[in-house]
């Protein structure tokens, strides 16, 4: 199930041009990105894969959440991504309301 979102999203990024320059930045930036170019909804990739996953990956998805809610943007879903039983990351998603 992983690997089918994972392609999805990959997918997905290739027809929506906008968001596909948007997983390599932090998300203070994406968000100010995302504000510029009047995006309705942004999907963000928050990496776990280094440091202390449990700890790490939480201050990373409050961080993203704050730059994103400051912004005028609600979540609309955390996906976490595993591969081998180990927490990768999550697949983000924001929307303006």
């Amino acid at each position: 199930m992983p690997r089918l979102l994972l392609a999805f999203v990959l997918a997905l990024s290739t027809l929506a041009p906008a968001q596909a320059g948007l997983f390599d930045k932090n998300p203070d930036q994406v968000a100010q990105e995302a504000v510029s170019k009047n995006l309705r909804a942004v999907t963000l990739w928050v990496d776990a894969s280094w440091g202390f996953r449990n700890q790490g990956a939480a201050n990373a998805l409050s961080r993203a959440h704050q730059a994103f809610t400051t912004r005028g943007y609600d979540v609309v879903s955390v996906e976490p991504y595993i591969e081998n039983g180990d927490l990768q990351g999550f697949f983000v998603t924001y929307q303006k309301p």
